[in-house]
């Protein structure tokens, strides 16, 4: 399962304002709202990746070769808002649609999940199913869980006051690896 970036969130969690006024910076330098922009996309990537959550909503394709034994496709990426279509490649690769009827989609399990029962094989040997999905908590950043967007402030100040000094291996701040943990799911 191979899971494919789409499009990524039109809003970061943390406004430039916000995280301004977090790190106490009263100037309008272009460069420095520059950099502290890079760094809270940066950040949200981070905690993203070290919570094994979405945080905004984006737009993600996952691609499967045949479709599991068992019919239930567990999803590598969470929260799921919703499955936009799931398409499957004949042969000649020309894609047809899944109908909505014939699969069922669980937002609510961790991982999501997709129930596929008696869906036809693709004709393509791989990547002959495509699933194109939404996820994350939402499309604002008042749906993003607070104690997240905090893990984000703490990288950010982290990374601003410490420019330049990178010792040893870049890992989340302890504080911020607090705040990120309840989220994280365990790797089987």
């Amino acid at each position: 399962m191979i899971p494919i970036f789409v499009s990524g969130p039109a809003v970061e969690p943390i406004t430039l304002a916000e995280m301004k006024a977090y790190l106490r910076v009263d100037d309008d330098d272009a460069a420095q709202d520059d950099l502290i922009s890079g760094l809270i996309k940066a950040a949200r990537l981070m905690v993203e990746a070290a919570s094994r959550r979405i945080l905004i909503e984006q737009r993600w394709r996952v691609v499967l070769d045949r479709w599991p034994r068992d019919g239930a496709i567990l999803l590598p990426l969470a929260p799921l808002i919703a499955v936009d279509a799931i398409r499957i490649s004949d042969a000649a690769g020309s894609a047809s649609e899944l109908p909505d009827e014939t699969f069922a989609v669980d937002v609510l399990s961790d991982p999501p999940r997709i129930d596929v029962p008696g869906a036809p094989e693709p004709g393509k040997p791989r990547h002959g199913i495509s699933i194109e999905l939404r996820a994350g908590y939402g499309t604002t950043a008042e749906t993003v869980p607070a104690t997240l967007k905090l893990a984000i402030r703490i990288l950010v100040a982290h990374w601003f006051e410490n420019r330049g000094d990178v010792v040893g291996e870049q890992i989340l701040p302890p504080e911020a690896l607090a705040l990120v943990a309840p989220f994280q799911r365990a790797r089987l």
